[in-house]
């Protein structure tokens, strides 16, 4: 034992540098995969909580004023019911900023089924007639807390914060879902049109079903729309669409470090199994000389094996300390997402499993690569042909010939006429530069959505709802006097109901025949004819059907038949959105009026500049916000970006390491032979380092030609499969790649100058221990 800890211990200190990388890349690996376990748990586990402590309802279905709804209860299937609760669709303001709102009447005592869970304050009492409770989304676009007072633009009227609850309904989202005001019944004027924010239906019900069996939720909604008509519902959401909206960009994160985490497991593990065979290539006469004194096969595999494992043991160890004590500490999403986490019942067995993980992962690799070792014979014999070493080829002799100096074509040579070593060792380095290049190519998709984000499915950067006393050409006039705006869109967005009454998607009409709204198109082509209509990737996914079919969808019991003669870029509403222009809904349903104006800006205009300006103009009549952009909600997915690029860098280096340790020994057997043909120690060091430096552009090539490709593919399938659609995918710049590949090349070439030098200054025989 003794014997084994003192040349692991020499071991140790020839290759610091290395275990330091090896260490390092380790706790880099390990925090990724446990920041994913935190996303995933974070995405998952609070919608989960909420709803099974509210005894939440799995369908929710929105109706008119009349609707009969106490049928449902009777239903087969349905274990309790919430509601039915009268609405009012308005819109609500607070300290200067103002959002839709849906106003739920309820009683004193929160509701049995779906029943709010409050986060702050209380709940309502009737001693407070105008106090209301709002939905924790809403409450944050508000900066509401309990106390503040609402107002109902345009009605004088003003409500009291009570309390903010949570719960486990779609929740609010700027532009696309009214937030939920809960209020007692009183607080709701009679049904009757009433001021405020024109819609088709302000007033009317809601009702929350309960489920005996969740996976018949399809069927359930079927046979409540059939119950009840087909006319009278007007909205349709489903427990599993709330909680992809609560998983969200959380879960997308945590996809994303999972992907590169265990990606860099991998790339990790292939660079100790090539540290660890060129170790022991270089050390077959110290191998030999263990085996002599009477160290066994499996002794000399345990002296590799306990040394790598405690590299990567302490690296895993590090990674759990650091996201234990400091990871809720991290800022944006993931601090929070390991906060919870850190809650969760899971969450102990959680981090002691995935760095485990992690640690057998490397050993049974680097149980892979010192099996090897334990096969070296006491006596080492010099492997069949790799004594008189290999010729150079025809094209190395036509270089010399040419007058190539001879250091560049013996580099070249070496480098690439080392039999199945050569390949292996550029595979080992091209996949970390293979991962890096899938990052930048999530870089720079994400930075598209910033810069081009007409091309991704936002060329609006303002919408504008008016209220009811603002007419349609008023509304236009008013919008475009400003000469920052290039375009107004009038509009409108409903829920339909899809074929089969299992759920209702986003019907949306923008702009006219004589000025289209410029939908992205992906697939096909853009709308121009009657009937015809775009649809995002969700929508053809949950109908089942594909471009150039014809659809038939309802909206207050009016059909829509509408032929789908593209696929578009959709990132709202999970892609379940079917697009066309305002004057095809028209035709087939005259009564359908403008509800929004999309707004176009001129290059240079700044969104909120122009948005302030116009409320402003407009003195309340207009309800003017922001579009929201995918690229806000992937800010935090940058950060996440360069930390494991700079982790992949890490196994990079370890692997550059290897192989120039390995270039350096397969040189030392020819070291007198190239000072015997005149070759100074400069000229020999030149040919160490552009061996290592066409090792390095060789992996360079390799990675970067596969990991676009890779990269395009693999954001577009994650596009396709949120909905968005394929499409949006970004080619990370040719300067950003050329960038990539040169700093590999010269990282490379810096790191081999030294240890090339110290070589080709030695007087080496050609002993044994070189021979690989």
């Amino acid at each position: 034992m003794r014997a084994m800890l003192r040349w692991a211990h020499a071991d140790l200190r020839t290759h610091r540098g290395q275990a330091l990388f090896l260490i390092a890349a380790t706790a880099g690996i390990v925090a990724s995969l446990l920041l994913a376990t935190a996303l995933f748990g974070y995405a998952t586990n609070p919608w989960q909580r909420v709803f099974a402590q509210s005894h939440g309802a799995h369908v929710w279905i929105r109706t008119g004023p009349m609707a009969d709804t106490g049928r449902l209860a009777a239903l087969d299937g349905v274990e309790a019911v919430s509601g039915p609760h009268r609405t009012l669709s308005t819109t609500v303001a607070s300290r200067g900023a103002r959002a839709d709102a849906e106003l739920r009447a309820t009683g004193a005592e929160p509701p049995a089924t779906g029943r709010p869970l409050l986060t702050s304050g209380r709940w309502l009492d009737g001693a407070a007639p105008d106090g209301v409770v709002l939905e924790s989304a809403l409450a944050r676009a508000l900066w509401a807390e309990p106390g503040d007072r609402l107002t109902l633009p345009g009605t004088g009227r003003t409500l009291t914060v009570l309390g903010v609850a949570d719960s486990a309904e779609p929740r609010y989202r700027p532009g696309e879902r009214p937030g939920t005001v809960w209020a007692l019944p009183a607080a709701l004027p009679p049904d009757r049109p009433g001021p405020g924010r024109h819609r088709d239906q302000e007033h009317g019900q809601v009702v929350g079903l309960r489920l005996t069996e969740a996976d018949d939720t399809d069927y359930a909604v079927q046979r409540a729309v059939t119950a009840l008509g087909a006319g009278a519902v007007t909205d349709v959401s489903s427990w599993q669409q709330a909680r992809a909206e609560a998983q969200g960009d959380t879960r997308l994160l945590g996809q994303v470090l999972g992907l590169f985490g265990l990606g860099a497991l991998l790339a990790a593990a292939l660079a100790v199994f090539g540290a660890i065979s060129t170790r022991v290539r270089g050390h077959l006469r110290d191998i030999s000389v263990l085996k002599a004194i009477g160290f066994t096969p499996g002794q000399v595999v345990r002296i590799f094996l306990v040394q790598h494992l405690a590299f990567a043991a302490l690296g895993a160890a590090l990674a759990t300390v650091l996201i234990r004590t400091l990871g809720n500490r991290a800022p944006g999403r993931l601090g929070e997402a390991v906060g919870v986490w850190q809650g969760l019942p899971g969450h102990p067995a959680a981090l002691l499993a995935v760095p485990g993980a992690a640690v057998l992962f490397i050993g049974a690799t680097t149980c892979l690569a010192a099996w090897r070792a334990g096969r070296v014979p006491p006596v080492p014999v010099l492997p069949a042909g790799t004594g008189a070493g290999s010729g150079l080829s025809g094209a190395a002799r036509r270089a010399l010939g040419l007058g190539v100096p001879p250091a560049l074509v013996l580099g070249w040579h070496r480098a690439f006429a080392r039999g199945r070593r050569a390949p292996a060792t550029i595979v080992r380095l091209a996949l970390p530069l293979l991962l890096i290049t899938v990052a930048l190519g999530a870089w720079t998709t994400i930075e598209r959505f910033e810069s081009r984000p007409e091309r991704l499915g936002l060329a609006a950067a303002l919408t504008a709802r008016p209220d009811t006393g603002l007419g349609d050409r008023e509304a236009r006039a008013l919008l475009a006097r400003d000469p920052r705006v290039s375009a107004v869109h009038p509009g409108l967005e409903v829920a339909a109901l899809v074929p089969g009454q299992t759920g209702t998607i986003a019907l949306r009409g923008l702009g006219t025949r004589e000025r289209p709204y410029p939908f992205p198109v992906a697939e096909g082509r853009p709308a121009h004819g009657p009937d015809e209509a775009v649809a995002g990737q969700g929508l053809l996914d949950l109908l089942g059907v594909r471009v150039g079919d014809w659809v038939r969808v309802t909206v207050g019991g009016h059909p829509q038949v509408l032929h789908l003669v593209g696929r578009s870029i959709e990132p709202e509403n999970a892609g379940r959105v079917i697009s066309t222009s305002l004057d095809t809904l028209r035709e087939n349903d005259p009564g359908l009026r403008a509800t929004l104006y999309q707004l176009q800006l001129r290059p240079g205009a700044d969104p909120g500049t122009v948005r302030a300006e116009l409320a402003d103009a407009a003195r309340g009549r207009l309800d003017v916000h922001q579009v929201t952009s995918p690229a806000d909600r992937l800010s935090p997915l940058r950060g996440v970006v360069a930390g494991l690029i700079a982790v992949l860098a890490l196994i990079g280096l370890t692997e550059l390491s290897t192989a120039i340790g390995g270039t350096v020994r397969d040189g030392e057997r020819d070291l007198l032979a190239l000072k015997a043909i005149g070759l100074s120690p400069r000229q020999i060091t030149a040919v160490t380092v552009t061996a290592t430096g066409c090792t390095a552009l060789a992996a360079a090539l390799a990675g970067t030609a596969l990991g676009v490709p890779l990269a395009h593919w693999l954001i577009d399938h994650e596009a396709a499969t949120s909905g968005i659609g394929a499409g949006i995918a970004q080619v990370p710049p040719p300067a950003h790649l050329l960038a990539l590949i040169a700093t590999a090349v010269l990282g490379a070439v810096a790191l081999a100058v030294l240890p090339a030098a110290r070589a080709a200054r030695h007087r080496l025989a050609d002993t044994l221990s070189a021979v690989a």
